[in-house]
């Protein structure tokens, strides 16, 4: 089985999704955070390419991007770090990035290194529903990997089920109609959003990302899906940690884990 099959079929509730992008703070970073985020207590890791244009992404991982692409990192040296973290631990990994990273190295160039670096997800955002049915499903599929799709407020229902259908991993649950990197709040109106999406009864396992950045956000995100996504926040602690990457990476995650935990006796 998939290890992110094995994650949601394992765990229903409070799963801890932690993204950061590759080669930041520093080039040689990857590995050492993969491993401190695992061994601290992540569920999941969400490793963004880096790319001179992420139009999802909010100022602070946009600047983490061109931190890490000016430290030279690249995908071929990407998926040479993946290979490396991934003989330490066999926590999910989910790449998220771009269609046109991806055309632009090959799809099936892609999917096959992807595969090969023990990779088990992928998160696409400007890549259309029909594109991946059409194109890239039976790659993926081939390769082992599940694909999630983004879904936002303004989703309609109708659209959202057939989202849904496409996503073979989990459900990204974008917390509000922003960028990465919004506010750390979860207003009455996200909830009833919340609430919508609850009440259509998706079989996938659903993830809120975008806004939610400590633990209290992540608890609230927690009472609604399967669990939360922490990505700007935790690119935040990590600016000028170069010297101390894996400390900070520790105290970041039990940060979010310890209140969450204290909450809960």
């Amino acid at each position: 089985m998939n290890r992110l099959s094995r994650l949601f079929s394992e765990k229903k509730r409070d799963v801890l999704n932690i993204y950061f992008t590759a080669g930041y703070p520093a080039l040689d970073s990857t590995v050492p955070i993969i491993r401190n985020l695992a061994e601290a207590g992540a569920d999941l890791i969400e490793v963004g390419m880096p790319y001179s244009d992420p139009m999802a992404d909010g100022e602070t991982i946009q600047q983490s991007s061109m931190v890490a692409l000016q430290n030279g990192m690249t995908l071929k040296l990407l998926f040479e770090q993946l290979t490396e973290a991934r003989r330490h631990t066999q926590i999910p990994l989910v790449m998220m990035g771009y269609y046109n990273q991806v055309m632009q190295y090959g799809a099936e160039r892609f999917v096959g290194a992807a595969a090969a670096a023990g990779v088990d997800g992928l998160i696409l955002p400007d890549l259309p529903s029909f594109e991946y049915q059409r194109d890239f499903r039976q790659l993926a599929d081939a390769a082992g990997l599940e694909v999630s799709f983004l879904i936002t407020p303004h989703t309609t229902d109708e659209r959202i089920r057939e989202i849904a259908g496409s996503s073979s991993g989990f459900l990204y649950v974008v917390s509000s109609s922003s960028i990465t990197g919004g506010s750390s709040q979860i207003s009455d109106r996200q909830r009833a959003y919340f609430d919508r999406i609850a009440a259509l009864d998706l079989p996938n396992p659903k993830l809120i990302g975008f806004g939610i950045s400590d633990a209290e956000t992540f608890r609230t995100a927690c009472e609604y899906f399967n669990g939360a996504i922490i990505g700007s926040a935790f690119i935040r602690a990590l600016k000028d940690q170069e010297e101390r990457v894996e400390a900070a990476t520790r105290e970041f995650v039990r940060g979010i884990l310890e209140p969450s935990l204290a909450a809960k006796r």
